[in-house]
């Protein structure tokens, strides 16, 4: 499938985008791993989402749904899991197959943990290798890329890790091994990252103790069961934010968008740029900061990124490099080197992809340099973009078609369905003119 989007256009009125995938996920692991029923609401009802309900069921946890967002979820407590008969497929989902591995390196029972075939060319050394070095044993393909061997039986025990890298996928599979190890363990950050699992932790029951860039749990506690509501996720909203900052004539109201302290970053940086994005009726759902996000149409500028905002904007950097085509002079990045090995290397592709629309995007190797065309004219011209299967480049150049002289053809655009199910019909009723067609 791929998408066929008019050119032009202006986005109007409210709509609330698909659930956050961050908290979708750690409220299914927490939830199967907890003593009662855990009720949760606005689960982001995406293929990755699934994956990792998938896996639980096939390890014995029973849930009912989802349904409209709503699911329960039966825990089994942390040493209730049994064996699954197959490997566990995580789909494309780079969080599950990490956070996954964090937990079944604690089971007494062998596991595979296996993906599509752009989750098997990704790096989990960066899990492996530490959980390695608190008693786990974990086979992987050459250069440490999946299936991932995981050996149960092993007795864990809690190390004192210093990050090398930024990642909230890292720090969170050593937390949740360390439920399971003896001791503590202690990760520290670089820089600050997501902190959901923190969070969902504490609102499990949990002893979670932040103390500046560290992070500490001690294994042999227990997880009770709560209520969660997921906020609408901010990277499924920053397309809608950036779709209405560079399209003239816009006026959008974004509704119960997460805005959890490590993940708005994009927004800061859209501000630094000159978007017109306001922050209205902020409050606190389950222990997450919500609010709506009002956005206007806006003549956007080049800046040079802040280095400590590219950790907590990481995911949202192909619609921000979208933004900065838009913009009137040059943004630099720099430190996102992480980008090189999500679902695609999104610097390489966005580079590419803005290039044969016209703009002059030089990568880096840990960023991009774009020299913005501003607002005067139409900024990309038509043609066709080719995705490599990533869901976040595919709705980045959507959204890349209202500021464009032709329509633009977006390949290879089913994953778009594991993080935004629904993209192309709440997209048209914003006012992007998208057509799903045959490939």
């Amino acid at each position: 499938m791929d998408y066929q989007v008019a050119s032009g256009g202006a986005l109007k009125g409210r709509l609330r985008v698909a659930g956050d995938k961050s908290i979708s996920h750690r409220s299914v692991m927490l939830g199967s791993l907890a003593d009662g029923v855990t009720h949760v609401t606005g689960l982001l009802e995406g293929e990755d989402v699934l994956c990792t309900l998938a896996a639980f069921r096939a390890m014995g946890v029973m849930a009912k749904g989802p349904e409209q967002g709503r699911l329960s979820i039966q825990g089994v407590g942390l040493h209730g899991l049994r064996p699954p008969a197959q490997p566990l497929d995580m789909g494309n989902s780079g969080t599950a197959m990490r956070l996954m591995a964090g937990i079944l390196a604690g089971q007494a029972f062998d596991s595979v943990l296996i993906g599509d075939e752009s989750l098997s060319k990704r790096p989990m050394k960066r899990v492996s290798e530490p959980l390695g070095q608190m008693g786990a044993r974990i086979d992987t393909n050459e250069g440490g890329r999946p299936p991932l061997r995981i050996h149960g039986k092993q007795k864990l025990r809690g190390i004192d890790y210093k990050m090398p890298v930024a990642s909230a996928q890292v720090k969170s599979s050593l937390l949740l091994a360390g439920l399971y190890a003896e001791g503590e363990t202690v990760v520290t950050e670089p820089a600050p990252t997501r902190d959901h699992t923190e969070r969902m932790l504490r609102g499990f029951g949990y002893d979670v103790r932040v103390e500046g860039a560290c992070v500490r749990v001690r294994g042999g506690g227990k997880l009770t069961a709560c209520d969660i509501d997921v906020p609408a996720d901010i990277s499924s909203a920053t397309f809608f934010l950036v779709g209405a900052a560079i399209s003239e004539g816009s006026e959008l109201l974004l509704e119960h968008v997460g805005i959890n302290p490590t993940r708005i970053g994009v927004i800061n940086i859209l501000k630094l740029m000159g978007a017109d994005l306001a922050i209205e009726n902020a409050r606190e759902v389950g222990g997450e900061p919500v609010a709506d996000l009002r956005v206007r149409s806006a003549a956007l500028h080049g800046i040079e990124v802040p280095p400590e905002l590219v950790p907590l904007a990481i995911d949202e950097f192909p619609a921000l490099f979208v933004a900065a085509a838009c913009a009137r002079g040059r943004t630099l990045v720099t430190g996102a080197e992480e980008l090189r090995v999500k679902e695609s290397d999104r610097i390489a592709v966005m580079a590419d992809g803005l290039s044969g629309l016209g703009i002059a995007a030089q990568p880096t190797p840990d960023g991009m340099i774009i020299e913005g065309r501003g607002v005067d004219a139409p900024v990309f011209a038509g043609g066709r973009i080719e995705s490599h299967g990533d869901h976040r480049i595919a709705m980045a150049f959507t959204i890349a078609a209202l500021r464009a002289s032709a329509p633009i053809l977006v390949r290879d655009t089913p994953n778009v369905a594991t993080s935004f199910p629904g993209f192309p019909a709440l997209a048209r009723g914003a006012g992007i003119g998208i057509e799903e067609v045959d490939a």
